[in-house]
């Protein structure tokens, strides 16, 4: 397999993985604490009887460790979700979908902050919640000409936050935007070849080995 390039994480799904994991881990506990004290008081004849019967308690316990092992789950693959350039095609790798889309099926690229291509009057207020802390980013969205598979099984695997409306595009957002469109459209360009790698500059001052050369 052709070597690809860097790996840029995608940080919509940090961020809405992120929220979730700190969620789940609250809720965790909470579920955790409730069967506890209910296996507790059961067992005890100086208290008055709970309102749950231990094995409702012992249930509970069983449910919190569920949440426990779904939030670890969460935490640990926040960060798995990534876009990758290869020579012909860019990977696009989220938790549940691994998708392959060849340079061809691009028309072009654009960029604009999410702010603009989410505002709050186009999203519920739950939406709003998610993009919030995230409205200043700046993200990419790539003009296609058609999917490489059909949208409905995208947007079953994909966040919402990849579409903004009915034509064939993916919305991205990168830990470093810039050097991610520099990449792609170099790549697209220059048939499959990363960017080249600046040369150490010399600040205008010749180096010994060009007058070598002169003279």
């Amino acid at each position: 397999m052709a070597k690809g390039g860097k790996k840029y994480r995608l940080l919509i799904y940090e961020h809405m993985l992120g929220r979730w994991w700190s969620t789940t881990l609250a809720l965790a506990f909470a579920i955790a604490a409730w069967g506890g004290a209910t296996v507790y008081l059961s067992g005890s004849d100086k208290l008055p009887p709970p309102l749950l019967s231990r094995d409702d308690g012992i249930f509970l316990l069983v449910v919190g460790g569920v949440v426990l092992l779904f939030t670890i789950f969460l935490f640990m693959i926040r960060k798995m979700a990534y876009i990758q350039l290869f020579a012909d095609h860019f990977k696009l790798a989220t938790p549940f979908l691994r998708l392959n889309v060849s340079y061809k099926r691009i028309l072009s690229t654009t960029t604009t902050q999410v702010s603009s291509l989410f505002p709050p009057k186009s999203i519920s207020g739950q939406q709003q919640d998610i993009i919030a802390p995230i409205a200043g980013n700046t993200v990419i969205i790539i003009h296609l000409k058609s999917y490489p598979l059909s949208r409905a099984v995208l947007k079953f695997f994909l966040s919402p936050f990849f579409f903004h409306d009915n034509t064939p595009h993916f919305v991205i957002m990168v830990d470093n935007w810039m050097g991610f469109s520099q990449e792609l459209e170099s790549r697209r360009v220059g048939g499959g070849k990363p960017p080249p790698r600046k040369k150490a500059s010399t600040l205008g001052i010749p180096s010994l080995l060009d007058d070598l050369h002169k003279k």
